[in-house]
Order: structure tokens, then C-alpha cells, then sequence
């Protein structure tokens, strides 16, 4: 495992880079965490060692103001992950040991796999969205964001959570995208992997999203949580499948 930073416009994200076992040049999977986690998260852990045991080179990052990166978390929007992974997509792309480029991302960060998918669609071999929480722009033209609330015409200054706090800039960036735009125009191979009884992501979007690209696979995980705590072996078994079928 080698351990550094990527530069970001000026801000250092934090990443990982893990090959599997005798293997130095292959394809290679970006791995993007969610709302409020790290690229050290046991289910991030979980699906990179998956994809090693596979063959797949992975590069776990930290978004912007998220785990060792920089950046606060409360100034963190979608529009900063964007050219976040689009940074870490040039990096990628300028390794000379990468023969195919993946990318997976869990919850927020399976909403900015989709994002990516669309614009950089030429450039990836697949895209895998885990949990993806593509309904949080929705979300946010509809004044609600994880639980909390707030009037969609008038914005407030921060926004607070359960345990976290944003800045309204947050919501003013997330009600102009638009997810669906991205999910057309990406034409490849898509693996979306959702528990039913996901209590922050409605299943209903995982279902939805497989339903709308072109070419996905739905891997539902039943009796399954958010992050994966009671049947990761399931997660992880569906990622290997995947991958050894391409």
C-alpha cells in the first residue's frame, strides 16, 4: 500500500493505493466514500480487498473535507467533489501501470460515481454506484436534506444534522444538478449494489437508477443497512463477480 496526496486545485486529497499480490500493472478502481466517511471505513476496506483479491488495482481517495484531506466538512459541496474526482481521474490517467480505469463510489460518493460516469464516460471501463444517493439534489429542491429541513426559496446561512453542520452553499449547489443528465449519458457497463433495508437511501433509488441506464446490473442485498454491517461478504462477493466476468 502506498499512501499520498493528490493536488486538487490547491487542495491535498488524501489516497491510498493498494495493488493485489504480485500484480503492479492492471486495471485500477477509484473507491470514493460517502456523506460524512473516509476512505478507512470498514465497508470501503471490505470492497477494495475484494477487488484485489480480483486482480483490480485500487486507489481509495478522501474528498474534499472529508478524513485526512483538505478542506472544512461544512464547506464541502458536490461541485467540489466533482472537480475532486475529475482531479483524481487526470492522476489516474496519467499513471503509466493502469491499463482500465473503474469507479465506485458508496452513497454521496455513489452519487458522484454517476456524475463522473456521464462526464467522463470515454474514459471508464465501469462504473459501480453503492447505495447511491442520488436523491439528495432532488432532496434539496424539496427543502429536506438526511432528516433535516428548510425552505427551498430561502436558504439558510448553515444547516445543521444530526451530527454535522453545512453551509447553505451545500443545498444552493445540490438543487442545480441534476443526476438523470449524467445517468443518460453513460452507456457502459454499470453494477449497483443496494440493501433493502437501507435506512438512509431509499432502495427504491437503487432500483430506479438500474432501471434508467442502459446497461446495469441491480445486486440487492437483503435484510441490509446503509453501510453494509450485517452481510458485507454479500457486497463483496457481488463486486468479485463482477469484475471476473469482464
Amino acid at each position: 500500500m502506498k499512501e499520498f496526496y493528490i493536488d486538487s486545485d490547491g487542495t491535498k486529497l488524501h489516497a491510498k493505493l493498494d495493488y493485489p499480490e504480485g500484480i503492479e500493472k492492471g486495471p485500477l478502481c477509484i473507491l470514493i466514500h460517502g456523506f460524512t466517511g473516509w476512505l478507512d471505513e470498514d465497508h470501503i476496506i471490505a470492497v477494495q480487498k475484494a477487488m484485489n483479491e480480483v486482480g483490480i488495482i485500487v486507489l481509495r481517495v478522501d474528498m474534499y473535507g472529508h478524513g485526512l484531506s483538505g478542506g472544512e466538512f461544512k464547506h464541502h459541496t458536490l461541485y467540489k467533489w466533482v472537480t475532486n474526482a475529475l482531479s483524481v481521474m487526470e492522476y489516474v490517467k496519467g499513471l503509466d501501470f493502469v491499463t482500465d480505469i473503474y469507479l465506485c463510489g458508496h452513497s454521496q460518493g455513489g452519487l458522484l460515481t454517476m456524475l463522473i460516469g456521464g462526464m467522463c464516460a470515454d474514459d471508464l471501463k465501469a462504473i459501480i454506484p453503492l447505495s447511491p444517493a442520488w436523491m439528495i439534489p432532488e432532496d434539496a429542491r424539496r427543502g429536506e436534506l438526511l432528516g433535516a429541513t428548510f425552505d427551498p426559496a430561502h436558504i439558510p446561512d448553515m444547516l445543521k444534522g444530526w451530527d454535522w453542520e453545512l453551509s447553505g452553499d451545500y443545498i444552493r449547489v445540490a438543487q442545480t444538478i441534476h443526476p438523470e443528465d449524467e445517468i443518460a449519458r453513460y452507456k457502459g457497463p454499470v453494477l449497483i449494489i443496494h440493501g433493502d433495508e437501507d435506512e438512509a437511501v431509499p432502495y427504491f433509488y437503487g432500483k430506479k437508477a438500474a432501471e434508467l441506464y442502459k446497461n446495469a446490473k441491480l445486486v440487492t442485498v437483503y435484510g441490509e443497512d446503509h453501510c453494509y454491517t450485517r452481510h458485507i461478504d454479500k457486497v463483496t462477493e457481488a463486486v468479485k463477480e463482477f469484475f471476473l466476468q469482464k
